[in-house]
């Protein structure tokens, strides 16, 4: 059966009012989820941080015992090139070992070069790993108190979020998928999520501009939708409203 004007506006505006319940138990919760996301996005970040700065430190000490094992190779070398000079029959076996001495020398200067810079890089990526990880508990002890908040919040508001989503379903299915779509487009677009409103002192009491005699009397018709001239809002008459709501 085809439903009168007057049916369609009263389907919508119970629609509204079970989606404004369910929006106002949302405000409860307020910014609670996104601030939990944002710190769950932190904590994350942070321990990506902390996994990079301990591979990198890890990495430094590998390469400063390699330096060392180095350095004690060439110390070994050094030894046994000492003694060979001792058995040397003539200058050009003399100069060779000599020269052979000197760049394990060299090599000794190098690692030890390297292995201050290792450990100055160290001592850096440190202080930055130990922030890191102080910044990490900070965050987990501040996501902890937001999830206890949001769990408790959502624990004393979620039966009723779902029995309103229930009957958000029930009253859409009263309403014909153009007049849907365009409801869902109209609280998609109002920061108040207010697509059908009522007339409250000759003003929409969405944007709060006035409406004009002869539209108010129209709308109290209830003959056909008429939306507000400023905000598109769906308006209904007092009337209507309360007759819904006492449905």
């Amino acid at each position: 059966m085809e439903q009168t004007v007057e049916q369609k506006l009263k389907a919508l505006y119970e629609l509204q009012t079970i989606h404004t319940k369910i929006d106002r138990i949302r405000q409860v919760r307020g910014e609670l989820p996104m601030e939990v996301a944002d710190l769950e996005d932190d904590v994350a970040q942070l321990e990506t941080r902390i996994q990079k700065s301990k591979a990198e430190l890890d990495d430094l000490e590998d390469d400063i015992v390699t330096r060392k094992n180095l350095i004690k190779d060439a110390q070994a070398n050094i030894k046994k090139y000492e003694t060979q000079l001792n058995e040397v029959k003539n200058n050009r076996e003399y100069e060779a070992i000599s020269k052979e001495i000197e760049i394990q020398g060299l090599d000794i200067q190098v690692s030890e070069k390297k292995i201050r810079e290792f450990e100055y890089e160290i001592s850096n990526k440190t202080q930055v790993y130990e922030k890191a990880a102080a910044d990490l508990e900070a965050r987990k002890t501040d996501l902890d108190v937001k999830k206890d908040e949001l769990g408790t919040i959502t624990a004393e508001t979620q039966k009723d979020e779902e029995a309103l989503n229930v009957e958000a379903e029930k009253a859409t299915a009263n309403i014909e998928p153009r007049l849907l779509t365009a409801y869902t487009r109209l609280r998609q677009n109002a920061k108040n999520g207010l697509a059908v409103v009522t007339i409250q002192r000759d003003s929409c009491s969405g944007c709060f501009n006035q409406i004009p005699p002869q539209r108010q009397s129209d709308i109290r018709q209830r003959k056909k939708i008429i939306v507000c001239e400023h905000c598109g809002r769906i308006l209904v008459d007092e009337q209507t409203a309360l007759e819904t709501e006492a449905v």
